[in-house]
């Protein structure tokens, strides 16, 4: 699988046509202790950089945006029983939702992970 990654910290992580969205390692550990998550419908259609879920901490509320444009077939129900999860494993089993890209093209505007680290960096 190969990830991908915005300036506004959200990684996705494509598998085939599939590609499953989450926060960074990075925002988790800005927004602290996250207490709860909403996440979409399946079946709703996200165009990039639309509000697609949202993640509140003791800290903050915070939107998570959609990386690429797609349609939702599956999100991480887990999240919303465990939301700390996040905390725990936010590139991992801390995902968000799963898309079926409708514009693979859009991949080409992110940073893979050594340019996400770098800019990271610079924060």
């Amino acid at each position: 699988m190969t990830s991908y990654f915005t300036r506004d910290h959200e990684w996705v992580r494509i598998d085939g046509d599939a590609a499953y969205v989450g926060i960074t390692d990075y925002a988790q550990s800005q927004l602290g202790d996250v207490v709860y998550v909403e996440l979409p419908a399946v079946g709703k259609t996200f165009a990039k950089g639309d509000d697609a879920a949202v993640v509140e901490s003791v800290k903050a509320a915070s939107d998570v945006y959609a990386p690429v444009s797609g349609v939702v077939v599956a999100v991480n129900d887990a999240l919303e029983k465990s939301p700390a999860m996040i905390n725990d494993a936010a590139e991992g089993n801390g995902w968000f939702l799963k898309l079926t890209l409708t514009e693979p093209g859009e991949l080409d505007g992110l940073m893979d992970e050594a340019a996400y680290r770098a800019f990271v960096e610079t924060l």
